[in-house]
């Protein structure tokens, strides 16, 4: 049996440790890439980080809206929105969390900022689409840059190959809008 098995019941947020993938920091000195863990310290970074974004402090950031897939309730979360090529995206440093799942699912999200919610469908979009926009994303998010393998200097094939690690879904809007 492995570690795998052990944990089968383990939330896609919270991988199994021993299955973090290892980064370079240095040529030929290997570091752990961070994993995202779920505790009382995050939600209460969460709930300041939400207030200063609905309110539009934060640079490139908003408040991301879905509808939870089994309890149907909404659920909020501050992301940092990319603008890339002419197109807008929306990146899961964290990986399949759950707002990616719930997204997943209903296919539309809603973007606020300023007091203002913006509504979109996603497209999840394949390695070769996402890994220019997960380039640009670790230049402008640098809080999240120790959950990539790739560092903010490498190749856009790098950011390629650790894509099905980190969703990307492109946005359009959907014409609906509150505020």
């Amino acid at each position: 049996m492995n570690s795998r098995d052990v944990n089968s019941h383990a939330q896609p947020d919270r991988p199994v440790p021993d299955e973090a993938p290892v980064a370079e920091d240095r040529p030929g000195t290997p570091r752990q890439v961070r994993r995202y863990r779920r505790g009382r310290a995050h939600r209460l970074e969460n709930a300041l980080m939400s207030a200063l974004v609905r309110a539009g402090v934060v640079p490139h950031s908003y408040l991301l809206t879905t509808r939870g897939r089994r309890t149907g309730r909404k659920r909020a979360n501050p992301v940092t929105v990319v603008e890339h090529a002419g197109r807008r995206w929306l990146v899961a440093p964290y990986g399949a969390v759950p707002w990616v799942l719930n997204a997943r699912a209903s296919g539309r999200i809603g973007l606020t900022r300023r007091f203002r919610t913006r509504h979109y469908t996603i497209r999840e979009v394949p390695a070769r689409e996402a890994g220019p926009v997960l380039q640009k994303y670790v230049a402008i998010a640098s809080a999240t840059r120790d959950y990539f393998q790739a560092d903010k200097n490498a190749s856009t094939q790098e950011f390629e190959a650790e894509a099905d690690r980190h969703p990307v879904f492109e946005l359009a809007p959907s014409g609906a809008s509150e505020g």
